[in-house]
């Protein structure tokens, strides 16, 4: 089995016009049977900087508040997610060799997650992002400094870990690695078979999957970005996809709001992506697939922990009264769409809910979880994180995790399916 794929990452290298690898700082191991199937999650580590005023901002002066240091980044906080749910992520990283680079290794090691694939570079400012939330935790403003993600994740960088990639169940790509470093991440993993996730990341970088569309498994936008994503996609003259905020009035239940987006939802599937987990903040989320929903062929390669065990126990038999998850199953010639509500919260902070839901929805799939029941975990776990001010909440109980997202299941329901 070696020879054959070592044959494979060889026509990959020379594929992306790579040089041979030479050595770099940490040297990976050297052969498939060596690595630990882990998912592999390459994008940003980022300082995120909250400042949360306990009255009313005023333009040109300060006001009283609170400022907090939070370990953030896209795709660091899904890592996280998943590590505090019992899955062990291999992160592909970069942070400077400065302050906000030391707070954010220490921070991960801490918690015991492997480091070998973060890049530490001098000279380089680590990726800090500055945000302004209003009092009720809606973001005001913020100012993003991530250019050390484009310039140093580069495809020589990722190829070291090749066999990380070939041995993961799956990958996840967040929208702030360069154009090149996105491609060279999709063909490493589609000549492997391994399902990859895009996450947009924002609706201006949400862009960036146009040239990479028939590499991508799924994808995990909110409305705006599953929007901007379609026309990024389509020829201009041919397509112009919509917002929900140019119909805001009208997008007052879940059936309208999928008549609305449906064009784009299905255009995507169209362009080769089988499976969208639509974010709709307090309308919950849809999930539309087409042919089948098997996000990971290699599920085998996933080891059950301690965590995914008792959330198993604790869901085995809970299924959609409507059966959804048989039809799922069945979907192979079909498109479906599936909405899962929200759950209500007392919102503290909404910035780290979207990243848990992605998280905890592809920590359930490693644990054997079927896509519905998966996104319904992430579901949950998004409840936790709007009510913690920390972007991933330090306290995750499985039992309220499986209540909250079996109370998801019972009300989830189609949509369409055809």
């Amino acid at each position: 089995m070696a020879e054959p794929a070592n044959r494979r990452m060889e026509a990959v290298r020379r594929h992306l016009l790579l040089p041979s690898p030479a050595p770099l700082r940490p040297n990976p191991l050297s052969s498939l049977a060596e690595v630990e199937p882990s998912p592999v999650i390459i994008g940003g580590m980022v300082l995120d900087i909250h400042a949360k005023p306990s009255v009313p901002p005023h333009h040109g002066t300060t006001v009283p508040g609170m400022v907090k240091y939070i370990s953030g980044g896209v795709a660091r906080n899904i890592a996280e997610c998943m590590s505090k749910l019992g899955t062990q992520p291999f992160m592909i990283s970069v942070v400077g060799n400065d302050l906000a680079g030391d707070f954010l290794l220490k921070y991960w090691r801490s918690a015991g997650l492997c480091s070998e694939g973060i890049l530490q570079v001098d000279n380089v400012a680590t990726p800090v992002v500055s945000n302004v939330f209003d009092g009720t935790g809606e973001l005001i403003a913020g100012v993003a400094s991530v250019q050390a993600v484009e310039n140093f994740i580069t495809s020589s960088w990722i190829y070291h870990f090749r066999h990380h990639i070939a041995n993961a169940p799956l990958v996840m790509l967040d929208a702030n690695l360069s154009p090149e470093s996105l491609k060279a991440a999709c063909i490493m993993a589609y000549e492997f078979g391994v399902p990859v996730l895009f996450e947009p990341v924002s609706v201006v970088k949400c862009r960036r999957i146009a040239p990479v569309a028939e590499y991508i498994t799924c994808t995990s936008p909110n409305e705006i970005e599953l929007v901007a994503m379609a026309n990024s996609l389509s020829p201009s003259v041919k397509y112009n996809f919509h917002t929900i905020e140019q119909f805001k009035e009208k997008a007052d239940t879940v059936e309208y709001i999928f008549q609305m987006l449906s064009p784009a939802m299905f255009f995507l599937l169209e362009k080769g992506i089988k499976l969208l987990i639509v974010t709709l903040g307090s309308n919950g989320v849809f999930i539309c697939c087409k042919e089948h929903t098997n996000f990971m062929k290699d599920q085998h390669k996933c080891k059950q922990t301690p965590f995914s065990r008792q959330l198993l126990e604790k869901m085995d038999g809970c299924f959609p009264s409507n059966n959804l998850v048989n039809l799922c199953r069945e979907s192979s010639s079909r498109t479906c769409v599936f909405h899962l509500p929200a759950i209500s919260a007392s919102v503290i902070s909404l910035t780290g809910a979207g990243d848990c839901l992605v998280g905890g929805a592809l920590s359930a799939l490693c644990a054997g979880f079927d896509i519905i029941q998966s996104v319904a975990v992430g579901v949950a776990i998004a409840k936790a994180s709007v009510e913690s001010e920390a972007n991933i909440p330090d306290d995750i109980s499985a039992a309220s995790i499986a209540d909250d997202a079996q109370s998801v299941l019972h009300s989830a329901k189609v949509l369409w399916c055809k």
